[in-house]
């Protein structure tokens, strides 16, 4: 008996690093042809797989490009929230700095996700857009607090909005023109910086 228990764990390790291997793959395919032309036959050939394998670890294409995309998101909010609680002492326009340098070089270093997710995400059915829609608010929350406290309490919500979109559009489109040979996140930061609202935040 204890001699069969090993295999579940062979299997379940096994099968999540194959996980990670596909979704890596997917996303970078993703990126490169949008989500209609990227196939599941093709992405098994990229992977080494067959096309009915990729059914073991995920039931349908939809599925997987809802797990790329969210984790596209998830990647970049993550690293903002941390970097946000590591700094409880900045100031309003501090925060929003931070949270624009800490966007840039998530979404510049987890590239395949975060594209692929900005690229595809209006072309995706409105099935797998509604699976996303919780991942994408929340993010969007973390934003609109740090943008309201530096606008102060009267600025009112479409402000808020119309800067948040602003503001992550600038970052976002970064993936489409970037190039460290000519450019630099803390250039880049600085640009955005400066076209800052003045702060009303009494």
């Amino acid at each position: 008996m204890t001699a069969s228990l090993p295999r579940p764990q062979k299997k379940t390790k096994k099968a999540l690093e194959a996980r990670q291997v596909i979704m890596a793959a997917a996303a970078r395919m993703m990126r490169e042809r949008g989500y209609a032309d990227t196939s599941l036959r093709d992405l098994a050939a990229e992977v080494g797989m067959k096309a009915g394998s990729l059914y073991y670890h995920f039931a349908s294409k939809d599925e997987l490009a809802i797990e790329v995309m969210r984790l596209g998101v998830q990647l970049v909010c993550d690293a903002v929230d941390e970097a946000l609680a590591k700094r409880p002492d900045a100031s309003p326009r501090e925060r929003i700095v931070i949270a624009l340098k800490v966007h840039l070089e998530t979404l510049l270093s987890a590239s395949d996700f975060a594209s692929a997710h900005i690229r595809c995400y209006p072309f995706v059915p409105e099935a797998v857009q509604q699976e996303l829609l919780a991942t994408r608010r929340n993010y969007d929350k973390v934003w609109s607090a740090i943008i309201r406290d530096y606008l102060g309490p009267e600025a009112d919500g479409l402000r808020v909005r119309y800067l948040r979109h602003a503001l992550i559009g600038a970052l976002n489109w970064s993936l489409e023109w970037f190039d460290p040979a000519r450019d630099t996140v803390p250039g880049y930061v600085a640009a955005l910086e400066r076209l800052l609202p003045p702060e009303t935040r009494a």
